[in-house]
């Protein structure tokens, strides 16, 4: 996004924004994202085997297995993808809110709410056609997402309520909310615990390669990748993400639809959460229960952190995050290594996607501050 000098009108001199159309594939960009894509991971594989030759076991030894227990034959690359298919919704859906500046830790809601919307309507789909039984379980599950969003994106676009508590908070209210309403009203006959019924056969995701748990959910989620891509390079809308992203105010001082890119932000951030769970449950689980979401939500946010919105970045990091999901609880079975080494390293590359995304920030404030006081003691 640029900003060209209008015609002066004699007053003042004014700036309107132009979008400047992108071509061509940014090769800078995403170099730059596989940077800080790579320093994570690394420092993180380092504090990992820090931790294993603590417990008497060889780090080569052990991330070799990981690796071939994640890429070795095709079947299991096709359980690192099943593993990394909600994980591309996830990290997307918090790439459009963060793109915009909208830091909405809600996604892990909008996910859970939304497989159990599209459990319930999948329970009802016997006899449909299978395509319109997936598309009305999907729609099921973007209607529910964006119900989840639509509270805290009013309260952050119309009252200046910080996102950050109110998606959390909301988290907590989800949680609270399904349960009980499969416990009250959508109980599987003779289950104890906090489950739906099994979705009718026509509702269930077409698999790729059977018998591998890969479902079509996985080509669904490359699509809005892809889209995502398109969409922040060519759109209009795409180039008022970035503007108000970077500069709400200045935006808002040169007349961009501030208001609207919040609240589209978050919404269509819930959407994409909410088409992951319908994924979800529809290709995997096939019904909703208790611990549906494997904090997918909040890995990620650590995924488009590291991706730092890049599409290409986020492909990578959520095939990466599936991989140590897919690998870690298979080389665990052959090797005494506890499980959560996994959790270590999710958990310091979590720990460093934030630092790096949020340091540069609190250095400009900082200056911007120093500035300040600086104006101020010169007046």
């Amino acid at each position: 996004m640029t900003f060209q000098q209008a015609p002066e009108t004699g007053a003042h001199t004014s700036y309107v924004p132009v979008p400047v159309l992108r071509r061509g594939i940014p090769w800078s960009r995403i170099g730059r994202s596989a940077w800080h894509i790579a320093v994570p991971v690394v420092i993180a594989l380092a504090v990992g085997a820090v931790a294993l030759v603590i417990g008497g076991e060889s780090p080569v030894e052990i991330y070799g297995m990981l690796v071939q227990e994640a890429f070795g034959d095709a079947a299991r690359i096709n359980a690192t993808l099943t593993a990394a298919t909600p994980l591309f919704f996830t990290g997307l859906a918090a790439a459009v809110a963060f793109r915009a500046g909208v830091f909405n830790v809600g996604v892990e809601g909008s996910f859970a709410f939304a497989g159990l919307a599209a459990s319930v309507v999948g329970v009802g789909m016997a006899g449909v056609p299978p395509v319109l039984a997936i598309l009305a379980c999907l729609l099921a599950g973007a209607c529910a997402g964006v119900l989840v969003a639509l509270v805290p994106a009013i309260l952050r676009t119309w009252l200046g309520v910080d996102e950050v508590v109110s998606t959390l908070m909301f988290n907590f209210i989800v949680t609270g909310l399904t349960a009980w309403l499969v416990q009250s009203f959508f109980l599987a006959p003779g289950q104890a615990n906090s489950a739906t019924e099994y979705v009718a056969v026509t509702a269930e995701l077409p698999l790729l390669a059977p018998p591998g748990q890969l479902s079509i959910g996985f080509l669904i989620a490359i699509a809005l990748v892809v889209f995502y891509a398109v969409w922040t390079r060519r759109s209009q809308l795409g180039f008022e993400f970035d503007a108000v992203g970077k500069a709400p105010r200045f935006s808002a001082a040169q007349g961009l639809r501030v208001r609207t890119v919040l609240m589209t932000a978050m919404l269509a951030s819930g959407a994409i959460g909410g088409i992951g769970g319908a994924v979800h449950a529809l290709g995997v689980v096939h019904r909703f229960s208790g611990g549906f979401s494997a904090n997918f939500g909040f890995t990620g946010i650590a995924i488009a952190l590291l991706a730092r919105f890049n599409p290409v970045g986020i492909v990578v990091g959520a095939v990466a995050f599936g991989a140590l999901a897919a690998a870690g609880a298979t080389v665990q079975l052959f090797v005494n290594i506890p499980i959560q080494l996994i959790d270590i390293l999710q958990g310091t590359v979590m720990m460093l996607a934030v630092a790096q995304f949020a340091i540069p920030r609190l250095r400009r404030r900082r200056r911007n501050a120093a500035n300040a006081e600086q104006t101020e003691a010169g007046a």
